[in-house]
């Protein structure tokens, strides 16, 4: 393996110098595509309104100047050659209406200056889907890299087998990203991933998500099909054949469609699944032929679809006539994970406590299953923060009601920044509560955090007559309570 220097300065192409500034530095993408450029020998600065550990910590030890809050006057006394502009940030941004009113300094989108700068003319592997983006990219980048091949990646999130989030690599070998369905910038509503030439395209599932910038189902499937179209006739796509709204879109007529899944019509084939409190076991079959038997510490049928995905999309790129030569399922009985998926924060006989970034009705669902099977003893208990842009909203109400309803006890806390939306239109918590009690699952609704927190602890402490499993569904903090909850039950 090779370490975070390293894989971050050997053989970088050359490029000119630049001084590029990032607004909305601390993003973890924008964070770790900030380090990239730092490490390519580029001047970086940025700024941000949530300068906090661990992403600015990680931006000041790699040299990068972090700035607080915006600054017109400061971006023009900085002078940038060139400003990358997050998808966070709007118009009414005083360094933006700068940037338009002056139109002294370039600027670009995130998902363009990587397109350009990160993968130009390299083979990439763009990792689509709404769910499991994170894990399947990780899984490639890491097969890839234990196969010795030196790629490059940039992924969305603390990858626990890889040196660091992001690495450019050798500038000849493949480039693994995930690639995001989600806006590119204020002036860019194009999804990001229309920006990353895909080579391997590798697509885990598609369901309704967004929905504060795609209108329905068929909005959506209209953006992927626009990347679908990029890949060129000698590249691959590698889809979930089980999804049927992937189904609507492929295979297509221009280049090889292979797909993966449980059932029987699919190319790569995942068959004898099986998984309790010791791991996960798997056997993929190619077209007949038995590739391999995968044993692993990664939880659910979700999860080793993620990497079947990944092993035939690293096959592919590495070695495209004979992709299952290419890497070695062995590899797989050592990948630990990514951090906040399913990330176990205490475990003893009484009580398991995890952390998971589920905060989609079918990734909920998923995991609550696993869960189910690895703890079949235990009292099953759901902890719920609607805190995405979908989540918050009522649109997928009956649905997240139908997974957590998969858990003994559900406890859910209250609709991140609820002002931002009208009363008919957010997710009414003490309604999903009453049907879920209705249908004999112990569940309350509360009005902050902190309430569902003390209650939790005095749940947790009254003498159970099983062992509790509290799993934290939150693609945010969750207020905090997750290491006061841990804290308190270590007392």
């Amino acid at each position: 393996m090779r370490s975070i220097v390293h894989c971050l300065i050997v053989n970088l192409p050359h490029r000119a110098w630049m001084h590029i500034y990032f607004m909305g530095v601390c993003g973890t993408a924008m964070g770790n595509a900030a380090l990239m450029m730092r490490e390519a020998g580029h001047d970086v600065s940025g700024a941000d309104t949530g300068v906090y550990p661990p992403m600015s910590d990680q931006l000041r030890s790699g040299g990068i100047d972090v700035l607080e809050g915006w600054s017109a006057h400061r971006l023009e006394t900085l002078a940038p050659d060139l400003v990358v502009v997050g998808n966070v940030i709007s118009r009414g941004n005083p360094e933006v209406e700068w940037l338009l009113e002056t139109n002294r300094i370039p600027y670009t989108s995130l998902p363009d200056l990587l397109g350009n700068e990160a993968i130009g003319k390299r083979p990439s592997v763009v990792v689509a889907g709404t769910h499991g983006k994170t894990t399947t990219s990780t899984l490639t980048a890491f097969l890839l890299e234990s196969s010795g091949l030196n790629p490059g990646w940039l992924i969305g999130g603390v990858p626990l087998n890889l040196p660091t989030g992001a690495c450019f690599g050798q500038p000849d070998m493949p480039f693994v990203i995930e690639g995001d369905e989600y806006d590119s910038a204020f002036f860019d509503k194009r999804s990001k991933f229309v920006h990353y030439r895909p080579r391997i395209l590798a697509l885990n599932n598609l369901e309704f998500d967004h929905g504060d910038i795609f209108r329905d189902l068929a909005d959506i499937l209209r953006s992927f099909s626009h990347v679908i179209r990029l890949v060129p006739r000698g590249g691959s796509i590698v889809y979930n054949g089980d999804d049927e709204n992937l189904a609507k879109l492929l295979p297509v007529d221009w280049c090889q469609a292979y797909s993966v899944g449980i059932g029987e019509g699919c190319d790569l084939r995942i068959i004898d699944f099986a998984e309790d409190r010791k791991g996960a076991s798997f056997v993929l079959r190619w077209r007949g032929t038995i590739w391999g038997k995968v044993k692993w510490d990664m939880s659910g049928l979700f999860n080793a679809r993620n990497a079947a995905v990944a092993a035939l999309s690293a096959g592919l790129v590495a070695k495209p006539d004979d992709p299952l030569c290419a890497i070695d399922l062995g590899l797989l009985s050592r990948f630990k994970g990514i951090k906040r998926r399913q990330e176990i924060l205490l475990e003893n006989e009484a009580l398991t406590v995890i952390e998971d970034f589920g905060h989609h009705p079918t990734a909920i669902a998923g995991t609550l299953q696993s869960l189910r099977a690895r703890y079949p003893d235990h009292r099953l208990t759901a902890c719920f923060e609607p805190r995405s842009n979908t989540a918050a909203t009522n649109v997928l109400e009956s649905d997240f009601e139908k997974a957590l309803g998969l858990a003994d006890a559900v406890y859910l806390g209250p609709v991140h920044r609820a002002e931002r939306y009208a009363e008919e239109r957010r997710l009414n918590t003490n309604a999903m509560a009453a049907r879920l009690n209705q249908q004999s699952v112990c569940s309350g609704a509360f009005k902050t955090n902190d309430d569902l927190v003390e209650e939790l602890i005095h749940a947790t402490r009254t003498k159970q007559d099983k062992p509790r499993c509290v799993v934290f569904f939150s693609n945010g903090a969750f207020g905090g309570v997750m290491p006061r909850y841990v804290d308190a039950c270590c007392e």
